[in-house]
């Protein structure tokens, strides 16, 4: 009796593994991607989750009583660049960024809005309700998984970890979480904890169908029982190929780099009060760790699901909870990464899935004031990886409403994230039904490298 090696890697990963790790290694050894010559290691995905208020942030409107709001401008480091009085640390740092101002799309929805940004690439309709915009298997496959398909991370490594919690409310799962029609042996590792918790610890790093990293030992010695005995049945060669894929999936779960990343206490306590002792803070101290580690893609997800939906108790929600530690995690970031030779190599982006109303009004049954969904104007902002610092780019109307110049859509973004770590944005993948789809539909940013005005 014989088994293909299909068969094998069925039998050996996902039904003891339960991701099928071993399948995965497999396949990287027959991975053979071309693409663009990388230009970093990693991107860092600071994603304000549920649409942080560009005005109130980095493109202030301070001539436009409707638009201003609670909070002045401040004078940056780059000439004629102003951002809101709350963003100093990134004010002080705008030699380093280039600020997109004139970022655009038609889509007002948290679930598609996100699927947009996490993917690169718009959902595919599926129906109206929120419901039917939740995580699919249809969905578009998430930046890591698309990473691992073309490219796969030597040693083992995943390409993509998401930091600090994933994106859920009840029922709904907001999608491009996971490696969608790709399959699950391409989905990202999701982080479950608060990094700034002092229970946090590598144990909440956790396998796609929920097995914990010390239930994964429980499950080795097993798959090691069977292999075992299907050495009786199976030539040493095939056997020991197998095996070797086994060993460095369970290698790359059960220690090196990637539990090493996640020891926060090997951090001095100046070095963590330097991001911030809070959730925001910790998560992108972790994110450099993480890049530290060579991980490719690393989403840190600002906040639970939708902490930047700011209908209501805007202004002091923004004062307290949302600007201040994002300003100085993301300003530790940038300083941390260049100290240590970092920073060219890291591609930083910080975005929503859509900006904030210029207008500020109370929804419906509410007295306190705030902003909306605004998809139609609003910023992102990228640092490092040979991004031409002190550049704005682009330009929205008095009230920050719409650009007035040429607007970026997040398929834009997706093209540029794709084409800095070496793959080509229009490569083509295989949908669900086997038809060759291309990976993405935008075009690369190349304004950020060049410093020409768009």
């Amino acid at each position: 009796m014989s088994f293909h090696r299909r068969e094998l890697l069925q039998i050996g990963a996902s039904s003891f593994l339960g991701v099928g790790l071993s399948g995965l290694m497999a396949m990287r050894a027959q991975a053979g991607a071309t693409g663009p010559t990388p230009r970093v290691k990693s991107v860092v995905l600071v994603f304000l989750t549920g649409g942080g208020s560009h005005i109130d942030m980095f493109d202030p409107k301070p001539d436009s009583a409707e638009t201003k709001g609670e909070f002045s401008p401040i004078a940056t480091k780059t000439n004629g660049l102003y951002f809101g009085e709350l963003m100093t640390g990134m004010a002080a740092r705008a030699d380093k960024l280039a600020v997109v101002r004139s970022m655009a799309h038609g889509d007002n929805r948290h679930l598609s809005g996100t699927h947009n940004i996490l993917s690169g690439y718009e959902q595919i309709f599926r129906g109206d309700s929120n419901q039917d915009k939740s995580l699919n298997r249809v969905d578009w496959p998430c930046y890591g998984g698309a990473i691992e398909y073309f490219r796969p991370s030597p040693g083992g490594l995943p390409s993509q970890v998401t930091i600090p919690n994933p994106l859920i409310e009840g029922s709904l799962v907001w999608p491009a979480q996971h490696a969608g029609f790709l399959g699950p042996k391409f989905d990202p590792f999701q982080v479950k904890g608060d990094p700034n918790s002092d229970k946090f610890k590598v144990n909440d790093l956790s396998l796609i169908d929920g097995v914990s990293a010390g239930r994964l030992k429980g499950r080795w010695e097993l798959l090691n029982r069977v292999t075992e005995q299907r050495r009786k049945i199976e030539s040493a060669g095939s056997v020991q190929q197998l095996n070797d894929y086994q060993n460095a999936a369970y290698s790359m779960l059960s220690a090196g780099r990637l539990t090493k990343a996640f020891e926060l206490d090997q951090e001095t306590p100046e070095t963590r009060e330097r991001y911030g002792r809070n959730s925001k803070g910790q998560t992108l101290l972790l994110a450099r760790r993480l890049v530290e580690a060579e991980i490719p893609f690393i989403q840190c997800n600002m906040g639970i699901v939708q902490s930047w939906d700011s209908h209501v108790d805007h202004f002091p929600r923004c004062r307290t909870q949302l600007l201040p530690p994002t300003d100085q995690g993301v300003s530790a970031l940038i300083d941390d990464l260049d100290d240590r030779g970092l920073l060219d190599q890291t591609l930083i982006i910080c975005v929503g899935e859509f900006g904030r109303t210029p207008s500020i009004s109370p929804l419906a049954g509410q007295k306190v004031p705030g902003r909306h969904h605004w998809a139609h104007g609003y910023t992102a902002v990228f640092a490092g990886g040979g991004v031409q610092g002190g550049q704005i780019i682009g330009a929205t109307d008095t009230k920050g409403g719409h650009p007035i110049t040429t607007p970026f859509h997040p398929n834009d973004i997706g093209a540029t994230v794709y084409q800095s770590l070496g793959i080509d944005p229009h490569s083509m993948i295989q949908d669900r039904q086997g038809r060759p789809v291309p990976l993405n539909k935008g075009t690369v940013m190349d304004v950020l490298y060049t410093g020409n005005k768009a």
